[in-house]
């Protein structure tokens, strides 16, 4: 399996708070999280050095660190095994795979303004089914950002 980075970008006509917000909220993380599988969601407090676990409805999903959180700005985490049935799994060969790659999500603009950009390391199994889950994600938390309803 090779490392293959996705690199993906959309404008957004909302604040950088608010943009925060809606990737951090658990009631809107787990709304836009649908776009990669119903019932996924995060489980951490965001603080940078914290563990975070992605889990999604059958006990399955990876486990990280938050290595960067700069409220309003960047967040990034580094990954660092698998959740397998409800286990962690930090041994496995698949597990070992991912150790190492990250995902980060930078806002950069001005007023309401800003533009997302997320950044991801898969492998190139992965690659083409994160392209498109990421294009779905990426105009939820668009529209969730948007929406004058949601505050931050």
């Amino acid at each position: 399996m090779e490392k293959v980075l996705i690199k993906k970008s959309i404008d957004i006509n909302a604040p950088r708070e608010k943009i925060w917000h809606v990737l951090t909220d658990d009631a809107l993380l787990r709304d836009w999280y649908n776009a990669f599988q119903a019932g996924s969601y995060a489980e951490t407090d965001w603080k940078e050095g914290s563990k975070v676990i992605f889990r999604d409805s059958e006990g399955n999903g990876m486990i990280g660190k938050i290595a960067v959180n700069k409220p309003y700005e960047i967040i990034s985490t580094e990954f660092q095994g698998m959740l397998v049935n409800g286990k962690e799994d930090t041994e496995s060969q698949e597990a070992n795979n991912i150790k190492g790659y990250f995902e980060t999500y930078r806002i950069s603009g001005t007023s309401n303004n800003n533009r997302l950009d997320i950044e991801l390391d898969t492998s190139d199994e992965y690659a083409d089914m994160f392209n498109n889950m990421w294009d779905k994600a990426l105009q939820r938390i668009k529209e969730l950002a948007e929406n004058n309803n949601i505050q931050h």
